[in-house]
This record gives C-alpha cells, sequence and structure tokens, in this order.
C-alpha cells in the first residue's frame, strides 16, 4: 500500500510539473500541450463513446498480434532448441531477421494484405515473435545436461523429456519475455494504423498530428499506456500462477 501511494504521489508531481512548466511558459504549451487540457480531450472521448470504437480495433490488432506471434515464438524455439543441427543451418538466416529493422516491413505488409487488421496483426507477429523465439531457445538450450541424462536413465520418453524437463526450463524465459512482447504488440498495431488505416487509436494520433492537436495526440498516448500496463498486469497474474514451482517467485513479485 506505501508502495502504492509513493507511486501515485511520484505522478501527480510529475502532472503538477507538466503544469507548472506549461503554465509559466517554461515549455511551449504547442509543442508540450497540457495536461488539463488532454484530460479534457480524454473526457470528451470516453463521454461521446467515439474512443471506444478505435480502441477495440486496436486492442484486437494487438491481441491477435500477441497470441499468434507468442504460439510461433515458443513452437520454434523449442523446436529449434531441441534440433541443434536444423539451428545451426538456420542460424544466419534466423540472425539476419532478426537484425533487420521490422517496422519498415509495414509498407509491404500494407501491399500484401490491404489497409485492414491483417496488415497490422502481420507487422506485430513480426515483432513479437523473434522476442519469445530468442527467450525460448536460450532456456532449452540452458537445460543442464546433467538433468537431461538423469531424466532418461529413469526411462524419460522424448515427449517427458520437454514437458518435464524442457518446457519448466523454457517458461521462466518464456514469460520474461511476455512483459517485453506486450509492447511490442502495441508497437505493430499503432505503426501499422499510423501508416495506413481509417480506424484504431494510432489513426487518432495521426489525425491529432495532422491538426496539430498535441493534447490530442498526448491523449491517445495515455490510452496506449494503460491498456499496455492493463495487459502487462494480466502477463504478471499469469506469471504468478503458472510459476508458482520456482524457488522465490512469490517474493519477487510482492
Amino acid at each position: 500500500m506505501k508502495l502504492f501511494i509513493a507511486r501515485a504521489g511520484l505522478l501527480l508531481a510529475l502532472l503538477a510539473l507538466w503544469y507548472g512548466l506549461t503554465e509559466h511558459g517554461l515549455l511551449p504549451p504547442f509543442f508540450f500541450g497540457r495536461p488539463q487540457l488532454v484530460g479534457e480531450v480524454l473526457v470528451r472521448w470516453i463521454g461521446s463513446g467515439m474512443i471506444f470504437r478505435h480502441l477495440g480495433v486496436t486492442l484486437l490488432e494487438t491481441t491477435l498480434a500477441f497470441v499468434i506471434g507468442i504460439a510461433l515464438g515458443v513452437s520454434s524455439g523449442l523446436w529449434l532448441g531441441l534440433s541443434p543441427r536444423v539451428a545451426a543451418l538456420l542460424d544466419p538466416f534466423i540472425k539476419a531477421c532478426n537484425a533487420m529493422p521490422r517496422v519498415v516491413l509495414a509498407p509491404i505488409f500494407a501491399t500484401w494484405f490491404g489497409l485492414g487488421i491483417a496488415s497490422k496483426v502481420a507487422l506485430g507477429i513480426t515483432l513479437v515473435f523473434f522476442v519469445v523465439f530468442f527467450n525460448v531457445y536460450q532456456g532449452v538450450k540452458d537445460v543442464n545436461p546433467l538433468l537431461v541424462a538423469n531424466a532418461r536413465m529413469l526411462g524419460a520418453t522424448p515427449r517427458a523429456l520437454v514437458r518435464h524437463v524442457y518446457w519448466p526450463s523454457a517458461m521462466s524465459w518464456v514469460f520474461s519475455s511476455l512483459h517485453t512482447a506486450v509492447g511490442m504488440a502495441f508497437v505493430g498495431a499503432v505503426v501499422g494504423e499510423y501508416l495506413g488505416s481509417a480506424q484504431g487509436v494510432g489513426y487518432l494520433i495521426l489525425q491529432a498530428e495532422g491538426s496539430f492537436d498535441i493534447n490530442a495526440v498526448f491523449a491517445g498516448i495515455v490510452i496506449l499506456t494503460v491498456c499496455a500496463l492493463a495487459l502487462d498486469a494480466m502477463v504478471t497474474l499469469a506469471e504468478q500462477r503458472f510459476l508458482k514451482w520456482r524457488p522465490g517467485s512469490a517474493g519477487a513479485n510482492t
């Protein structure tokens, strides 16, 4: 409770500092906005119900990219982690794809899949996939060989090894990557909307930029931040539930 109060106090102090700097002309309001005007935009959007339609589209794109990217990243990471020869063969290609700035794929996906939800989801998947893939791959590779050898001596089948040895080892890496993957999924959705769409929070931010309404831009950023924090909190709850077996996990999350 004390930590929550301290965080709330810090947030209020930052808002007060923002208000003071803009009201006294130390920061030009045209470029930095005013917190009270940002609040008015949020109230207007919520009161009219307009924001929910756009937010629903962005959340749908984000959720699809998040779920599909995780599924592909986990399955590929397990497969290559358990197939060292295939991993050695594909290693330079995987590194090349990861090194490529994937945001530049947005125009290509827009050409391939159109300006609808599919192109935003595709971009989000490419951002989420590599974050999850490399963590799962590393988690599988970090399994103690002695543990694997002992399990095999006790008669563990390949399926049992994956379920009881490799997968628990990878789980910690998976959840550590999911916190980053949440932000990446939002980036994919919003950047895709920003480059071409007729709905979504990214579209609202683009429209606000076009009319030089910096307060509406900040309002869109606030909404995206709150949603990202909510999704991250859901990941934290899932992590606490599924990693109860991990030593010190309870204390680490309090």
